[in-house]
This record gives C-alpha cells, structure tokens and sequence, in this order.
C-alpha cells in the first residue's frame, strides 16, 4: 500500500500543476483587473496605477506572472492586492472558523442521514418511507439561502436572539463559559442550514444503497444465523454498502471553501468561502488564485483518503 500511495501523491502533484496553470490562466482572462477596481477614486492617479501594476508585476506576461506568483505562495512572501497583508495569513485567520463550521455541518448530515436513510430501506413503502421521501425531496427543492433568511427572521422576531455573526456584539465583558455558549450558538444555526441539503441527499443515497444490499443473498443468510436486525444490518449490511460514502466523503472536502460561500455570506461568518467572495469582488488576484489552489488540494487529497479507505471497508480491495 506504500508504493501505491507514494505513486499517487507523485501523480497528483503533477495534476496539480496542471490544475495551478489552468486556474492561472482562466483568473486573468476574466475582464478587469486590481488597479481599475475603484477609478472614480479621485486619490487614484495615473502614477499611483503604475505603481501597482509594478509591485505586483501585473505588466509582465502571463506566465512570468505565474512563476512569480508560486514562488511567493511557497515562500510566504505572497500579499493581497486589497490590503497588502501575507495571503497565507488572511487565509489562516479564517480556516479554523470555517474549519468549525465544516465539521459540525458534516457530522450533523452523517448521524442524521445514515439512520433515516437505513430505517427508509428496513420499512420499504410503509409510512415511515413515504414521509421521509416527501420531506427529504422537499428540502432538496427549497434554496438554502431561503432557508437561512428564514431561519434568521424567525429567531430574531420570535425568540429575539442574534444568528449572525461570529459571536453576539457587546459580550467582551461576559464570562468565559457565556461567551463560549455564545459562539457555539452562532456556529449550531448556520451549520445546521448548511447540512440541510446534504442530509436529504445523502439520507436518498443511503436508502438505494440498502435496499441493494437487503436483497443480497449473504443478509439471507445471516437472518438465517439468528443475527439480529442490528447486527445483519449495521455490522453486514451497512458495511457493504459503504463504498459510494466513502467516495461522497473524500470529495466533501473542498465544500470547507466552496460550499460555504453562501452560508457564510448570509450569516456573516468570518471564514473562507466568505474571503474568496470578497476577493472576487476586489479582483484580488493573489487571494483568489490561492484559495483555488487549496481548493485543488482538498479534492486530490480526498480521492486519496477515499481510496484509502477502499481498502479498510472492503478487505477485497487490494492495492497492487
């Protein structure tokens, strides 16, 4: 498994390269650029204009550009056309805010999904099936940004609490046990809205991938054995029908950056996909491209964690 996995990392970083130039080439094709953002600004001169152009090397070829701009992402040195702060630095104030968001919102869709999904299966065309096919098709129809506005008006004119924001404004002074609830409560709702989609698909998938392996010969047989529900069907059953998760689970990744976007545009999070959403608008180029870059990262690593995992859910898979 070693050589299989050293051979795989040789090959993604080779992709990645490629993917580097790609999104490189496709950012600078988009019309504008960081010195023509604000010209009604009557502080920008001409002068002031090239003297941008200059310090960030916008006046050299394309792919002088891009050597410029990985030698300074690897070496720390790259800075925000916005603001001119260390890119790497804007980026790690807001990773773990967006990191926390991530986490709670996929852990909410996997302990809810998987077990509406199996009982949906056990219970094949009875009540129980029926509604959580309604409701889950229900909530894959409704927007999420909907949802999230409406949650927002709901907690804020019935119970007057704040949903927005990294934390309640005006609590420096409180306790430390009161400002930690505080926060946790603005990470609940916002997570919460963001896993709603997720575990309506997710819970569909579960259920198709059931009710293949239900009518399986070898759960037959473990009925047979006296097994009980649990056992034939968690421990048997589920274990086999874990493959497409695990492929879902690896490719979940990279919505830390570009699944959050929304959620934490509406809800005001101070985290990564509301970053990259800024630096669109400003067209900073630098935080842009890196955040693509990461993004790169997270899938190729996820479909390495995936293949991986192949291995530990299916002992027939071997890598040779």
């Amino acid at each position: 498994m070693t050589a299989y996995i050293l051979r795989n990392i040789w090959q993604k970083i080779i992709l990645l390269v490629f993917v580097s130039i790609i999104s490189h080439a496709i950012v600078h094709l988009a019309p504008g650029e960081p010195s023509l953002v604000d010209p009604s600004n009557p502080r920008m001169k001409a002068e002031d204009i090239a003297r941008i152009r200059a310090a960030f090397h916008l006046d050299d070829p394309p792919h002088v550009q891009y050597f410029y701009w990985m030698r300074d992402l690897f070496s720390g040195e790259l800075r925000s056309f916005k603001d001119g702060r260390p890119v790497l630095e804007k980026i790690g104030d807001r990773f773990f805010n967006s990191l926390a968001l991530f986490l709670v919102s996929t852990l909410i869709v996997w302990c809810v999904a998987f077990p509406v999904g199996v009982r949906a299966a056990l219970h094949r065309g009875g009540l129980y099936d029926k509604a959580a096919t309604l409701v889950s098709y229900a909530l894959i129809s409704i927007p999420g940004f909907f949802l999230s506005y409406m949650a927002i008006i709901f907690m804020v004119k019935n119970f007057n609490v704040p949903v927005v924001g990294l934390q309640t404004f005006g609590l420096e002074e409180a306790s430390f046990w009161f400002r930690s609830m505080d926060r946790l409560w603005h990470l609940t709702v916002p997570a919460l809205m963001a896993a709603v989609a997720g575990t309506a698909v997710l819970s569909r998938y579960v259920r198709s991938q059931m009710l293949e392996v239900l009518s399986q010969d070898y759960m037959r047989t473990a009925y047979a054995k006296g097994l009980s529900d649990d056992v034939a069907v968690y421990r048997h059953g589920l274990r086999n029908a874990l493959l497409p998760f695990i492929t879902m689970f690896g490719l979940m990744l990279p919505d830390m950056i570009g699944g959050s976007v929304i959620f934490e545009t509406i809800f005001a999070w101070p985290g990564i996909g509301r970053l990259g959403y800024e630096a669109i608008l400003a067209r900073d180029f630098p935080v842009i491209l890196t955040l693509n870059f990461i993004t790169a990262v997270l899938v190729l690593a996820g479909t390495l964690i995936s293949d991986v995992l192949y291995a530990f859910a299916d002992p027939r898979i071997k890598f040779q």
